[in-house]
């Protein structure tokens, strides 16, 4: 079957149907797309952060989850710890901690804390390190 939309080539640099206003946008190959976007997050400390991540349930406290999954979402597409330093996420570095970790504040005293290593990021945890 034949695509009913314009489709531009690499090899002809024009679409196959003439320009008007409705073929004005390049078409996206959201499969070209899906190929560039690989998961950060490696593993867990925490056994309820990880539910909560891979489920959405968790024995966290509920009113927390959205902040959790803000942090979690950002951090697992970053491509270095300073992605994560966001207003509101007060995002610095744990001393004290080889390899180094870092922690986000998600709300009073609890934090997610990680390590990031070569584009990844492992041991995270939830924690109250005060």
């Amino acid at each position: 079957a034949q695509p009913t939309h314009a489709v531009a080539t690499a090899d002809e640099g024009h679409a196959s149907e003439p320009a008007s206003p409705r073929h004005c946008r390049p078409p996206v190959d959201i499969c070209s797309l899906i190929a560039y976007i690989r998961p950060v997050i490696r593993s867990f400390r925490h056994k309820q952060l990880q539910a909560l991540w891979e489920s959405g349930k968790s024995r966290i406290d509920a009113q927390m989850h959205k902040r959790i999954l803000r942090r979690l979402d950002v951090l697992d597409a970053a491509s270095r710890p300073e992605d994560m330093n966001l207003p509101g996420f007060d995002f610095h570095t744990l001393k004290g901690f080889t390899p180094t970790r870092y922690t986000v504040h998600v709300n009073g005293p609890w934090c997610v804390t990680f390590e990031f290593q070569d584009g990844d990021a492992f041991a995270l945890d939830f924690e109250q390190y005060h």
